[in-house]
Parts: C-alpha cells; structure tokens; sequence
C-alpha cells in the first residue's frame, strides 16, 4: 500500500474514534471488539518498509517504543472512560476530558519519538503508526470489555400498583 493510501486510512481511523468517543455508545461485548485493531495490525505488519534497512536495531527500538506508548495510550484512555449499565441491562461509554488529556499525551509523545528517530537518521513508515494505533485501540477495547464484566445491570424497577400487567405474566385458569 502506499504512504498516502496508509495515511488516508489512519486519518480516517482516527477521526471516527475521535468522533465516536464523545457520544455515548453502546459498548458490544461479542466476539468482534478487536476486528479493526486487527486488521489495522495485518495493514501495517505486511508492509516491507516497517523497518529501516539501514538501521534496522534502532528502528525496532524506535517501533516497540511506539508500540508500547500506543500500549500504554489505550489503557489510558480506557480507564479514563465513563461506564455505565442503562436500566435496560445495555452497557455504555463515553469518553471524559481526563480521555482528551491521555489523547495529548499520546500525540506528544508519538511526536517525539518520531523527532528522535529523524534524528537518528531511521527511516519512519506510516505503518508504525498504524501498527501503535492498532495497539492502542486494541487494549482500550479489551480494557473496556473486562471493565464491562465486572459491572451489574441496574435493576429493571417493578410495575407500580395498579399499573398494567402484560397478558403473558396472568395466571392461567388450569
């Protein structure tokens, strides 16, 4: 894939998160949370240029060092999430102003060690970046999901008195 194809398809991954995590969303506890982090790893992963040839020690240090600010990104950002049960037993998210700090953070940072590795003279791919932002959405997602277990559903409050019974909860005459 080409850089600006990669570039285009991380702007797009980004501004849907950035849009998504402000509105509160239903969080889906199936099977499929870690799909886009995945298939964003399998983008950048197969790229040949992930790591510079010329220096290719210091560019894997400089990767697992993005990989591990992205880490440490999505973890951050999970527990600086809102969790709430809705009282029909629906999970839901929402993204706080602590969420907006650990986003700056993580931006800084990942500008720095784009700054050291120019310094160092290693050539940066954008799939390093898109390899840290598959890291980082991986672990919120995964963060948010064993946060979800540990929650209760609130309790569905009964019928008032003299309120309405559904057909189906009538004794029926035997």
């Amino acid at each position: 894939m080409s850089g600006l194809v990669d570039a285009l398809v991380i702007v797009a991954v980004i501004a849907l998160v950035i849009v998504r995590q402000f509105r509160a969303s239903r969080i889906d506890t199936g099977r499929r949370w870690w799909l886009l982090p995945g298939v964003l790893a399998v983008l950048a992963l197969r790229e040949p240029d992930l790591l510079d040839a010329r220096h290719p020690v210091t560019a894997a240090l400089v990767l697992g060092a993005e990989v591990t600010v992205g880490l440490a990104t999505g973890a951050a950002w999970a527990w600086t999430t809102r969790v709430w049960v809705e009282p029909d037993g629906a999970v839901r998210s929402r993204s706080t102003g602590a969420s907006v700090a650990v986003w700056a953070v993580g931006i800084g940072l990942r500008l720095g060690l784009y700054a050291l590795g120019t310094v160092l003279g290693v050539h940066q791919d954008s799939s390093a970046v898109m390899l840290a932002l598959a890291a980082t959405l991986l672990v919120r997602s995964g963060v948010l999901i064993r946060r979800t277990r540990s929650l209760h559903p609130a309790p569905v409050p009964a019928a008032a008195y003299g309120a309405a019974v559904p057909r189906s909860a009538w004794k029926e005459r035997v």
